[in-house]
């Protein structure tokens, strides 16, 4: 308990602006600004989200400070409503991919031999299979929706988390305190928390950064093409596949959704790696 407290202590103050470096600030800046649009946008918003209020592809001007989109509605209206749905559908198939497949990784690297096999060996067939054909086969078979999307970018993650936590766990799980651990006779589930999981932060964090882009970039594509929400619905990568053939006449409509995607992709990465390197400096 001492150790995984000292973890947590250690990764509080390593959080700190100073030690993220300026790469990290300005990642973590762009990702807290980004995340605020989506969360705070709604309540902010001078227009409804499905709301006809000029002429389509309108430029901006006074009230409308970027435009409207294809069929009259405010641009930044539907760019402050519609980071919700992204955050929430991404949040949720990582933290599922993580649950799901941490939970498999570190039984793995903790009970080896059979178990290790029979958990580890089917999940590469799923491995090899890429993102989206998981996606498109759900799709196909269920029906287009939000669980469609989630539960697809859930599955296709499974797989590389739980041998990402298997190889940083097996590492490890043979250390000293470890082995002193399974010699006192503790619970593998005890084990797991109180020795190996506060040791592996550091990997999961890079994981993190990368997953995090790849699942972001799965969802708006699930989006953009219509297999999870759909319209009138407020989205950014939904505005983005409405507005499209437009993009000529008033770039805004697409510009707008497609950078609020690109910087919070960007700013989770940035930050993951400067939190990695930090605890690398630290370590």
């Amino acid at each position: 308990m001492r150790s995984a407290l000292r973890s947590l202590r250690s990764l509080r103050r390593q959080r700190t602006p100073r030690s993220l470096g300026p790469a990290g600030v300005i990642g973590a800046l762009a990702t807290c600004t980004v995340l605020a649009v989506a969360v705070v946008g709604p309540l902010l918003a001078p227009y409804g989200g499905t709301e006809p209020v000029g002429a389509a592809y309108a430029a901006p001007q006074a009230g409308m400070w970027l435009g409207t989109d294809h069929l009259g509605r405010d641009v930044l209206s539907r760019v402050l409503t519609g980071g919700t749905s992204m955050l929430l559908l991404s949040a949720a198939a990582l933290s599922l991919a993580y649950l799901i497949g941490g939970g498999l990784g570190l039984i793995a690297a903790l009970g080896r031999g059979v178990l290790d096999a029979v958990l580890i060996r089917p999940l590469d067939v799923l491995l090899a299979l890429p993102p989206f054909l998981v996606l498109a086969v759900l799709a196909t078979g269920t029906g287009r929706g939000t669980l469609v999307v989630i539960v697809a970018a859930t599955v296709a993650n499974i797989p590389s988390v739980a041998r990402v936590v298997r190889a940083a766990a097996w590492e490890v799980s043979v250390r000293g305190w470890v082995e002193a651990a399974v010699a006192r006779g503790e619970r593998r589930v005890t084990i797991a928390r109180r020795e190996v999981l506060p040791h592996i932060v550091t990997p999961l964090l890079a994981d993190v950064g990368v997953r995090a882009t790849a699942v972001i970039g799965l969802v708006g594509t699930a989006n953009f093409l219509g297999l999870g929400l759909q319209p009138p619905l407020a989205d950014w990568a939904l505005m983005i596949a409405e507005n499209r053939s437009g993009l000529m006449l008033q770039p805004w409509a697409v510009l707008a959704p497609a950078g609020c995607i690109a910087v919070l992709a960007i700013g989770i990465n940035v930050t993951a790696d400067a939190l990695v390197h930090t605890r690398s400096r630290h370590a």
